[in-house]
């Protein structure tokens, strides 16, 4: 899946300081999942075939205003 097919939620506002997606950032894929975009985080070991990242509250609460809830 390429980035372009993603439908970014947070970051698109005026003013924001994210460049070219590279900072947290949520998406949207076609079928309705998450993707997340973050500092890889170490606060455990996950399962394999699963990552951690850690993001700022902010675009979460950004990503739920996109999205309606």
């Amino acid at each position: 899946m390429e980035r372009e097919e993603l439908t970014r939620l947070t970051g698109n506002t005026e003013g924001g300081n994210c460049g070219q997606g590279d900072c947290p950032n949520i998406y949207r894929t076609a079928s309705g999942s998450l993707v997340v975009q973050g500092d890889v985080s170490t606060a455990f070991t996950p399962p394999a075939g699963e990552g951690l990242v850690e993001i700022p509250e902010e675009v979460l609460r950004e990503a739920v205003r996109a999205l309606g809830w």
